[in-house]
């Protein structure tokens, strides 16, 4: 359940700053960035860790594979870039230097979905899910809020392994009370409970879900809202007792209809 919706910041600022807390108590953590730094929200952590962060350039495929390497070497390595290119400019590092060869790197995509507004096409990423699911051993994961990006991000720290984080622009409506949610990889949340409908969100739309279901609410519709943060491993369960217990679900997602 969720308390009345206040204003966070962009979950991107909230990955940076949770990394840096984390990263000056465990030297293994690494950033590696293809000139992320100001867009990332990482100058504050290259400033304050210079040791800890890799600048490759504009050089997608060098990023991933340089973090894989790191990676062997018993680093935990967050590769940080534009989700539209390192999804598909180092798709083939992606694969086989991190995924197939099981290395715990965790791939950020930065400004995901249509984040960057008036660039246009070529830097929209609504391809994402579409291409990595396609792929075996990698976490999908697309926190809604602050909360989620900061719980996603500790998982990841304690427990490194193959993963894609889907991070966007924009200040995020706090939908958890972090005093009393519970988080957990693979598990989705609801955040409101119905029987008419379920609306099953991922990431960053998340909020309008919500926005949507209260509306219905004012029309006798009682909406079930599920916050789907892990696209992999996907959490059946919740999908398969919406299914039973509400009469329609509509899924609600940033991205292509194709393969999302």
């Amino acid at each position: 359940m969720t308390t009345e919706k206040t204003m966070g910041k962009p979950n991107q600022q909230v990955f940076s700053d949770t990394l840096l807390d984390l990263a000056q108590n465990d030297k293994d953590i690494l950033v590696v960035t293809s000139d992320s730094r100001g867009s990332g929200k990482l100058v504050a952590f290259g400033e304050t860790l210079p040791e800890q962060i890799v600048e490759v350039g504009i050089a997608e495929q060098n990023l991933v594979g340089l973090s894989s390497g790191l990676a062997a070497g018993g680093k935990k390595v967050f590769a940080v870039s534009p989700a539209c290119f390192v999804t598909i400019r180092s798709l083939e590092q992606v694969k086989n230097d991190v995924a197939y060869s099981d290395r715990p790197v965790c791939v950020v995509g930065i400004s995901a979905g249509v984040s960057y507004g008036l660039l246009g096409s070529t830097h929209h990423a609504i391809h994402d899910y579409a291409v990595l699911r396609c792929i075996n051993n990698i976490d999908i994961l697309a926190p809604a809020d602050n909360f989620e990006t900061e719980q996603v991000l500790r998982a990841l720290v304690e427990h490194p392994r193959p993963a894609y984080i889907r991070l966007g622009k924009k200040a995020m409506p706090n939908l958890h009370d972090p005093a009393t949610a519970i988080f957990e990889i693979g598990k989705a949340i609801q955040l409101r409970p119905g029987t008419d409908l379920t609306i099953i969100s991922i990431g960053e739309p998340t909020p309008h879900a919500v926005d949507a279901a209260d509306l219905l609410a004012k029309e006798g519709i009682s909406c079930r809202v599920i916050s789907m943060h892990t696209l992999r491993p996907f959490d059946r369960d919740a999908l398969m007792d919406a299914a039973l217990n509400t009469r329609a679900i509509i899924t609600v997602e940033e991205h292509s209809v194709n393969g999302g």
